[in-house]
């Protein structure tokens, strides 16, 4: 009967969120469809299962230590989605069902669980899209476009910019948001951030991790680019804005993760950690 009970009360919970955060969930998805920043936010809620599922002998009923003070954050996350929802701001909302969240655990399991999921609870940040993310993009755009043709110049191409356009003999290229790296560094900073939770080493190595994911998403997007003019310059515009520019995109990313994962090595995070 207590299974049962405990059961029942569970699909009631998960029930009730469904209903209440609906309207968040669809905006989730509607983003994560249709924001260049933000195509990776489907993978989140996946990871982040991922490692609730590694830890879920924290959630056995046994092992409860309810913690009241759980409905305080529980109830402020409830009253701020019920004032983001009607002015659909729902950025808002979505931060509240992860405070949600962490009173929930707060209040059934206790103080022990939330600092085991932490982390799992924490990534799901990275699935929101912010909506002053993109006022970075302009001048990251100028940025890339600047140095990807100094870099040219310097290896003898015969390369201009002005603002975020560039031109070649021939041919004119813009550097639009999705090729500014905006979406490389957002989606590698999460990816770095997972690599910190996995991987064993001290804590400063992990921070250094985080901080270098930044340049080193800048930089490999301003390799592409400049690979792209080389291209562009050698084979036609054509080839280089069809073939190499789908194609280098994901080569790239694989390389600064790549470099990404020397540098934890460098600084000191060798192997997983054994308790994940």
């Amino acid at each position: 009967m207590r299974v049962a009970s405990r059961t029942a009360g569970g699909v009631i919970i998960v029930a009730l969120l469904a209903f209440l955060f609906y309207p968040t969930f669809r905006w989730l998805v509607v983003s994560w469809l249709n924001n260049p920043y933000y195509s990776h936010g489907f993978l989140i809620p996946l990871v982040s299962g991922f490692f609730f599922w590694r830890r879920r002998e924290v959630l056995a009923w046994e092992r409860r230590e309810p913690n009241y003070w759980g409905l305080i954050p529980l109830v402020g996350a409830l009253l701020a989605h019920l004032a983001a929802v009607p002015w659909q701001a729902f950025y808002i909302s979505a931060f509240s069902f992860l405070v949600l969240l962490g009173g929930l655990l707060l209040f059934f399991w206790g103080t022990s669980a939330i600092k085991k999921l932490l982390f799992p609870l924490a990534f799901l940040l990275f699935m929101i899209p912010l909506p002053f993310v993109d006022r970075f993009s302009p001048a990251l755009e100028s940025f890339a476009a600047t140095y990807a043709t100094r870099l040219a110049q310097m290896s003898g191409l015969p390369a201009h910019n002005l603002g975020s356009q560039i031109s070649l003999a021939g041919s004119t290229f813009v550097v639009a948001a999705p090729c500014s790296g905006l979406n490389s560094l957002v989606a590698l900073f999460a990816l770095a951030a997972v690599m910190t939770y996995l991987f064993s080493g001290p804590l400063l190595s992990k921070i250094i991790i985080l901080a270098v994911s930044i340049p080193v998403a800048l930089v490999a997007n301003l390799f592409r680019l400049f690979s792209l003019l080389w291209v562009a310059h050698l084979f036609g515009e054509g080839v280089g804005m069809t073939y190499f520019h789908n194609f280098s995109s994901p080569v790239l990313f694989l390389s600064a993760f790549i470099l990404l994962i020397l540098i934890g090595r460098l600084v000191g995070c060798h192997g997983f950690r054994e308790d994940i």
